[in-house]
């Protein structure tokens, strides 16, 4: 019997998921920024501020941001590790990860910084390489997120950290009811109006309902590599960022 996943509310088969979603990103890539704006009201680069606080980087560090998508992240550790350090952009869509491309050259930045096209369940770096591996919105994408894991804190070095951040379980019922009524109402409407791709972004918003809560998440990891997890909430749990510490 063909093992199935989740492609959203959907049920296919597990080697078709990555097709699925690759041709997801494909549509939206050229507007994701754009997107996101616009989804989260610009309260997503908080986010990532509040993110980059917990990755522990200094001056000649070495980071790898799976999932790096248009780069935001990787911009923003680049400037925290300096020209001593280096920031591998990673990501297995090839339109996202040359759209980041683009937009870091743009921002001149060029000289401490790497682009891998590559699995997050399978990562081609070795073992105890980063100080801190990140990734933001990726994790929900992934097929095998516990293999993900694992490999995250495969090339994690002893004492480094992982900073996943990520939509989750809102800890408000009335914030969660608001939340489900924009997410499945407005974010496919906007999508269509700025993306002229409805789909994708109704796929987007299950995928987020389809993701493991705060709780399950934290027991994921202590289970593939992690020694300890803190978690944070942000936006009333609307967001949570797990930090996992390998000794």
């Amino acid at each position: 019997m063909t093992e199935k996943t989740h492609f959203g509310y959907r049920e296919v088969p597990r080697e078709e998921k990555s097709r699925l979603v690759g041709s997801v990103f494909d549509s939206v890539a050229a507007r994701y920024d754009l997107m996101n704006d616009a989804m989260s009201l610009g309260i997503h680069r908080i986010w990532k501020r509040v993110t980059l606080e917990y990755t522990g980087l200094r001056r000649g560090g070495q980071a790898l941001d799976l999932a790096s998508g248009t780069g935001d992240l990787a911009a923003r550790m680049a400037r925290l590790v300096g020209d001593t350090g280096l920031v591998v952009l990673s990501d297995i869509n090839a339109s996202m990860l040359s759209i980041g491309r683009e937009k870091l050259d743009d921002q001149g930045i060029f000289n401490n910084v790497e682009y891998s096209l590559a699995n997050a369940e399978d990562l081609p770096f070795e073992s105890n390489r980063f100080d801190c591996v990140t990734i933001g919105f990726g994790l929900r994408n992934v097929t095998d997120k516990a293999r993900a894991l694992a490999e995250m804190a495969r090339v994690v070095k002893p004492g480094g950290r992982v900073v996943i951040l990520e939509f989750s379980k809102p800890t408000n019922p009335l914030v969660e009811r608001v939340y489900d009524a924009y997410s499945f109402s407005a974010l496919p409407v906007m999508g269509k109006l700025l993306a002229n791709d409805a789909d994708s972004y109704r796929y987007l918003a299950e995928s987020i309902r389809m993701h493991p809560d705060q709780e399950t998440l934290e027991r994921m990891m202590l289970d593939n590599g992690f020694d300890h997890v803190d978690v944070h909430n942000l936006t009333f749990g609307v967001v949570a960022i797990h930090v996992g510490f390998k000794f």
